[in-house]
């Protein structure tokens, strides 16, 4: 009888590493003979480049290179176009340093090396660029409208991608409405803001021809074969490291910063190693950004409230390039929908450019958009109608009897958006339950007579995760019993270390704290894309899965011979192979390790004493046909289409009405992500999760001026929530195990995220209902809140209004 370690609640293997300091960043690399780096970024939102004269800068002692766009030549090309549309009709992407014209403030300019970074940003103040201001856009509804300044003067009306989709027949289903309800909606941009910024070290041999670069990236491989082609190297001379990386939400995939470049151009131009590491303005400033969407909805229902059909239009707001295609509009067109049965969709956007900081996907990547649009269609209903939210929810649910359910739209892998399983109404039930729905109307009503004003929101989603190509797995049990996992994607806070052992001592029936799992080095696992986008565990996962059940079998197949029993009698346990019901008859995989390398130079007591009592003497050669030495294996795994996670979040808020501040008095989180390997960790992520969707509820809004001067430069203007701000979350599991991949998972990285801003809008709805408040933008700060209050009193004392 073995134990089952996936959905056990374990200790995270990498916890006593980083909790005492030990972790390693790019940060901490300082190999020997290091130069700093800084970059001159443009102080304008748009503006032409007249000249730049760097020699003052160049003769400043200390400084080793200064770099513009005129010393790069052919290497300053426009970056790749990372994802193709057909709809994306006027793709640009950046150059590595700018060239005739800025396009936003905080866009590289030149590049500086030096002994050290004081020194370098001294040079940066020395090097003369002559600015002509231009007018700038950017409000993304302006920058439509003719005439308005062109962000590219090759692109028309700034307008870079324009993308209908549509299911059934809306217009049948709008003419046969009972009612047609229509709402403008807003969300607002936001920033990653990772804990530990972008950087860059690397170093290149000039003797063996080799680049080294540790990069604080999701996405190490890409960045490697990238790194070779653009300098002419071979692939196996090129070496990425993404070491502990403190933090990504998706900011760290884009494929190619500029000082992914620079920096390796540089140790490659100098012969010594260079290093880079972004400040907290250089990020607010520079690093990609999300959200910023403009919505015009309508909803077709019936008498009882069921949805008969549904119309978006939005705009995207893409700033000043598109290197990562149009996929966070495309996912919140097609993750719209929700749990919702929506037979009957039209939705249609545009992506515009505007003299802003590019746009790339952030946690949650266009579906805290949708959900907010979605739910805020939900409120609309119960309010028309009169019923509670809930209500209106329970009756347009998909209902579990009909998965798989197509959505009938293209999902971001241009695979089918089709719901693979998932039971949307008990976990609405699960999460009110929990919320103490039941009894919050009284409460409610008891807390007004007090003059207080409590607000109930819910919200729902559900999430595309797993996305392919594919990723894989090395498995190896060495002689001394532990196991080492590497795999090609990157950790970032996620708990691989964990989670992966899991799934790999299952199969061998060992203790997860005796593997050890490698990430993020290609030099140790040289295929796959990376971690972003909730696909860590479907793919990654279920590839370690698939090695370490070929491990199994080998291990079967060897102890079978030297037990002699058949393998299907074997099984694997504590850490050995053992016949069943006879737990003395036992090989360990220490052992067996020893046996699948027929050299058998066995260094440890107890691996020298199992070569030597396995040694048996055989026939022919020493590995069979089709036999590889070693107790190790490979395995890949590339999901058929995307899997679907889901979750109700609910929460209890009391608004002050005085102040327009926003308090949680109790936060509940239901969430379905398949087969949970680690609840622990699962709860993790969800609890990070809902912190950055309060962040961007309530507190994260960035600001531009409109000559495309940023305003939200620091933690002093762009607030975070801090523990003061994150309530206690409440977290209750449902798992519905997904049929597509062998372990039934499905992503949870970004469920936390997704419907908290729709949560916030009902819950501020609710409590000011009594004021006739109505939320229709993300995020409201308590100034915002209360020109709400001011302006919903102000229409109540309008002449004619009760």
């Amino acid at each position: 009888m073995t134990t089952r370690l996936i959905g056990a609640r374990i200790l995270r293997n990498e916890d006593p590493r980083l909790l005492r300091g030990l972790g390693c960043f790019v940060a901490d690399l300082n190999p020997a003979g290091l130069l700093q780096a800084a970059v001159l970024r443009s102080p304008h939102g748009r503006a032409r480049v007249v000249s730049i004269d760097a020699g003052r800068a160049r003769a400043l002692p200390g400084v080793h290179l200064v770099l513009t766009a005129a010393d790069l030549g052919p290497l300053n090309q426009p970056t790749p176009l990372l994802i193709p549309h057909p709809g994306l009709t006027h793709p640009r992407t950046p150059t590595p340093l700018a060239v005739d014209e800025v396009r936003y403030a905080g866009e590289p300019v030149a590049f500086v090396v030096a002994d050290d970074r004081y020194v370098a940003e001294d040079a940066l103040e020395l090097i003369e660029v002559e600015y002509e201001p231009l007018p700038a856009v950017t409000d993304v509804e302006a920058a439509l409208v003719e005439g308005s300044p062109p962000v590219h003067a090759d692109v028309p009306g700034n307008r870079a991608a324009r993308v209908v989709q549509q299911v059934g027949d809306p217009d049948a289903a709008f003419a046969g409405a009972a009612r047609v309800l229509r709402e403008r909606l807003s969300i607002e941009r936001s920033a990653g803001s990772p804990i530990e910024t972008r950087g860059v070290v690397a170093e290149y041999d000039p003797r063996a021809g080799s680049l080294r670069a540790w990069i604080s990236t999701q996405a190490p491989l890409p960045l490697k074969n990238g790194l070779a082609r653009i300098f002419g190297l071979p692939e196996f001379k090129v070496e990425v490291i993404a070491p502990d990386v403190g933090g990504g939400f998706g900011t760290k995939i884009m494929l190619f910063y500029p000082e992914e470049i620079l920096v390796p151009y540089a140790a490659i131009r100098l012969g010594r190693p260079v290093k880079w590491i972004e400040d907290r303005l250089e990020h607010l400033g520079s690093a990609s950004q999300e959200r910023g969407q403009v919505h015009e909805v309508e909803v077709a229902v019936d008498e009882v409230g069921r949805i008969l059909g549904l119309r978006d239009r939005f705009l995207h707001d893409a700033g000043a390039y598109t290197p990562y295609g149009i996929i966070v509009p495309l996912i919140t067109a097609s993750q719209l929908p929700g749990p919702y049965r929506l037979r009957h969709y039209h939705v249609e956007f545009d992506v515009v450019y505007t003299n802003k900081v590019m746009v790339t996907p952030y946690r949650g990547a266009g579906r805290p958009h949708g959900a907010f649009v979605m739910e805020r269609v939900i409120g609309l209903i119960a309010r028309a109608l009169g019923l509670e939210p809930a209500e209106v929810r329970r009756r347009n649910f998909i209902q579990p009897d009909e998965f798989p359910w197509d959505v009938g739209l293209t999902f971001q892998d241009g695979g089918p958006t089709r719901y693979d399983s998932g039971d949307y109404p008990a976990g609405l039930a699960m999460a009110l339950e929990a919320i103490g729905f039941r009894d919050f109307r009284a409460r409610q009503a008891a807390a007004r007579a007090d003059g207080r004003y409590l607000g109930l929101g819910v919200a729902c989603y559900v999430e595309g995760t797993g996305i392919g190509p594919y990723e894989g797995a090395h498995v190896r049990v060495e002689p001394s019993g532990k196991v080492y996992v590497a795999t090609g994607l990157t950790t970032q806070g996620q708990g691989h270390q964990t989670t992966f052992a899991q799934i790999a001592a299952e199969a061998l029936g060992c203790d997860p704290a005796d593997v050890t799992v490698v990430t993020g080095d290609t030099s140790r696992f040289n295929w796959g894309a990376g971690t972003f986008a909730s696909r860590a565990l479907v793919t990654a996962g279920n590839a370690v899965g698939i090695a370490a059940g070929k491990v199994r079998d080998k291990a079967r197949h060897l102890a079978a011979d030297l037990l002699e029993a058949s393998p299907k009698d074997l099984e694997l346990a504590e850490g050995a192979v053992r016949v069943k019901g006879l737990p003395s008859r036992r090989l360990t995989l220490g052992a067996l390790a020893t046996v699948a390398n027929p050299i058998r130079y066995a260094y440890g007591q107890e691996a020298a004493e199992a070569a030597l009592r396995l040694v048996k003497p055989r026939q022919g050669a020493v590995l069979g046909e089709d036999e590889e030495p070693g107790l190790e294996a490979r395995g890949y795994y590339a999901p058929p289409q995307a899997t679907f996670a889901s979750g109700c979040h609910a929460a209890i808020v009391e608004v002050d009405v005085e102040t327009g501040r926003v308090t949680f008095l109790r936060y509940v989180v239901q969430h379905d992500c398949g087969t949970v390997v680690n609840p622990t960790i699962v709860e993790g992520q969800i609890h990070g999760g809902v912190a950055q969707g309060i962040g961007g509820a309530l507190y994260e809004r960035v600001v531009y001026d409109e000559s495309g001067q940023l305003l939200t430069g620091s933690f002093m203007d762009f607030l975070i929530p801090t523990a003061a701000e994150v309530p206690e979350i409440e977290i209750r599991h449902l798992e519905t195990p997904s049929p597509l991949n062998p372990l039934g998972v499905k992503g949870v990285g970004e469920a936390g995220a997704i419907p908290v801003p729709a949560l916030v809008a009902e819950a501020i709805d609710d409590a000011l209902a009594p004021l006739g408040v109505r939320v229709r933008e993300m995020p409201l700060s308590p100034t915002r809140i209360l020109e709400l209050i001011a302006g919903a009193r102000g229409r109540a004392s309008e002449p004619g209004r009760a």
